[in-house]
């Protein structure tokens, strides 16, 4: 069982940019497979990822980005990138949702709604295995 029915495989930046919860500017060289993990205040499964030691995902960069500032997002384990521009361009309509950005060929390879970390490391487990150079 899958969280979507397909991948839309599309163009992805090979630079994600926002600004921090504070409004200082951030942005990643997507240089490895990067999970983009779009989140938003008071959902159970984006808490729980953001609660997570992500060791489902040592071989992948893990970026969690939001459409707006929350403060919520201040007492996370993990940093949270205000992006609504980059959710455009990923074409994430709306959190909870992830995405999955192969640099090797500037696309998103893999897609769906966010439930939980083994859930999502299951179903992009076969597209991280398989490029064992960009790990």
């Amino acid at each position: 069982m899958r969280s979507f029915d397909a991948s839309r495989e599309r163009s992805a930046p090979s630079t994600l940019v926002g600004t921090t919860i504070d409004g200082g500017g951030w942005s990643l060289d997507v240089r490895r497979m990067t999970l983009v993990v779009a989140v938003k205040p008071h959902c159970d499964g984006c808490r729980s990822f953001l609660e997570s030691d992500l060791a489902e995902f040592a071989n992948v960069e893990v970026v969690f980005v939001a459409a707006a500032t929350d403060e919520e997002y201040r007492v996370s384990s993990h940093d949270v990138v205000v992006a609504p521009s980059l959710m455009v361009e990923l074409e994430i309509r709306a959190a909870p949702f992830y995405v999955l950005i192969d640099p090797s060929v500037s696309r998103v390879v893999a897609e769906g709604t966010l439930f939980n970390t083994i859930q999502v490391a299951s179903e992009i487990a076969s597209f991280v295995t398989s490029k064992p150079d960009q790990m």
